[in-house]
């Protein structure tokens, strides 16, 4: 062998063993004003490169315009050129992202000298190329079925946040790295929630596979300040926040800032029971004696993809003492709610006014509950007085107005830090509430019962108790009964011992004078004098008064 083949194949070698090498000595880009210029990498994607060899699963948040797809497309052909059987799959937002992907790839092979391009290309089309030594690369758009079938060596995902189903479409791509595969999600941030979001979030906190790199504007050593204020001239906050701070929270249209959230996630903790139905009822707290509790809830028809919740929120701390979500039907969660209620002190419950609510309100209605939320005081006593057919006006109403309204309180009364919860439930449900045009709603395939349930019952614990005290209900109970016409018979009638149907009997409500004389005689109590003798009260027989 010649020292020139030898030389040939000692870089092959190197190549091999070194990425970071091949690509700055034998590739080149297509860059869009000066045309093909050879590729040199910057020191952050040289770390990336380290990375990607080291950990099997990688997650990207980055910063816009700093070269990771063409990164990810080099490192791409390195496995595939200097390693065989490498399945290779890139799953981009649109089909003309994953075309513009393999032309990437096609660029750097046609810029690789003959000798170093060991596999012979044995496939080429716009989507796809195969080589010699049994590897392939294969760039598809989003799709339910993208990479099911397969077992992958590498599956990369360009802008993993703006994919959609994102979530669904990870469950089925997850098992074909089972054999060892690797993956490398890149994105620059679309929001808080969702499934690139909560892979991120957790491989920050060593929850996960993962190895969580961020990439700030800043990376590029080619930008400095006076780049940045010229570059974010013209762009909104939101558009800065997506396009080069990659803050989550900033970069989307979610209910509640970042801030607020991790706020929330910070003071999660594990309840200290859960009971009920499938054990979904969590307690933080339990009754505590002299308090009001309100019990706020949502219904769902228990068969479907919502859920039917409640809170028990303690109005004196403002401190959410009981949860529950679950999927039951309205007359059992009625029961549920019933038990639940009495438990705490007798709260009061106020469901939202729709079909399944009054469902549920009819339950308790028949359970003999009374505690139960009227926006309408007369409403209220009808119910609680002997008022017929006015249980389907219990409970809240919810209209656009009122919506707006309550979910404005509650997203003040968590950003003060004014209500205390610790529910992971209510946590990721707050992460997938986002804004969508101009109503606040859960993203697709996410449910908001729980927040719903809260947002009901902050309104209620901030705005109506003193209105809705179950002790005042019984008090106020008790003397109207008492107030009540008496239509018992005379003749069932039980007569005090001091009144009989006697013109003699004595009343001892109504004052008796008497003589004197009968006062000094009248030692022992008679029909007359019933009460016995009373004249120390007026004085003796010897003259004194």
């Amino acid at each position: 062998m010649s020292s020139h083949k030898k030389g040939q194949v000692a870089e092959i070698i190197k190549c091999g063993k070194d990425p970071v090498y091949f690509m700055n000595k034998y590739l080149k880009i297509q860059h869009p004003l000066k045309g093909l210029i050879p590729f040199k990498t910057f020191p952050f994607q040289d770390d990336c490169v380290q990375d990607f060899n080291d950990h099997r699963f990688n997650i990207i948040l980055k910063s816009r315009q700093l070269g990771l797809s063409t990164l990810v497309a080099a490192y791409a052909v390195w496995q595939a050129c200097f390693y065989k059987e490498k399945n290779i799959l890139i799953i981009a937002t649109k089909l003309a992202v994953a075309q513009n992907f393999i032309r990437k790839v096609k660029t750097y092979i046609k810029s690789m000298p003959n000798w170093l391009l060991v596999p012979v290309i044995t496939a080429n089309n716009k989507q796809q190329l195969e080589f010699s030594n049994g590897s392939q690369i294969k760039a598809v758009p989003t799709s339910e079925d993208a990479g099911r079938s397969e077992a992958l060596s590498l599956l990369i995902v360009d802008e993993a946040a703006f994919v959609r189903n994102f979530d669904e479409l990870w469950m089925g791509l997850y098992p074909t790295l089972s054999t060892g595969g690797r993956a490398i999600l890149l994105s620059t941030p679309n929001g808080v929630g969702g499934q690139y979001h909560e892979i991120y979030t957790k491989a920050e906190r060593k929850e996960n596979e993962f190895n969580d790199i961020k990439l700030m504007w800043d990376v590029h050593p080619e930008r400095d300040d006076d780049w940045f204020e010229k570059e974010t001239k013209n762009m909104s906050k939101k558009q800065v926040a997506q396009e080069l701070l990659c803050d989550f929270a900033s970069s989307g249209d979610t209910f509640l800032t970042n801030d607020i959230l991790e706020n929330i996630r910070i003071q999660i903790k594990n309840p200290i029971e859960k009971s009920g139905p499938q054990s979904n009822i969590w307690y933080w707290e339990y009754p505590l004696e002299g308090v009001t509790y309100t019990l706020s809830a949502d219904i769902a028809r228990g068969d479907s993809g919502d859920y039917s919740t409640f809170h028990v929120i303690n109005s004196k701390s403002l401190t959410v003492s009981c949860e529950f979500k679950g999927k039951i039907p309205p007359d059992q969660f009625a029961s549920v709610v019933y038990d639940i209620a009495r438990r705490f002190n007798n709260a009061i419950v106020c469901p939202e006014n729709n079909a399944y609510g009054y469902t549920m309100l009819i339950k308790l209605k028949e359970l003999g509950y009374k505690n139960i939320y009227f926006s309408s005081e007369k409403e209220k006593y009808k119910y609680l007085y002997g008022g017929e057919g006015n249980i389907g006006k219990a409970g809240f109403t919810t209209s656009k107005e009122s919506r707006d309204k309550i979910l404005a309180n509650l997203e003040d009364v968590l950003r003060n830090n004014t209500l205390k919860t610790y529910s992971q439930r209510l946590y990721s449900e707050l992460k997938t509430f986002i804004w969508n045009g101009k109503k606040i709603t859960a993203m697709k395939g996410y449910n908001d019962d729980l927040i719903m349930s809260l947002a009901i019952g902050c309104w209620l614990s901030l705005n109506t108790t003193s209105k809705y005290n179950a002790n005042q209900i019984q008090q106020a109970d008790a003397i109207l009964r008492g107030m009540s016409i008496n239509n018992t018979d005379i003749k069932n009638t039980v007569i005090s011992p001091f009144y009989n149907n006697n013109i003699n009997s004595t009343n001892p409500l109504i004052p008796v004078i008497m003589p004197e004389s009968q006062f000094g005689t009248q030692q022992q109590p008679s029909k007359r004098n019933p009460l016995g003798d009373l004249s120390w009260l007026i004085g003796n027989n010897n003259g004194r008064r």
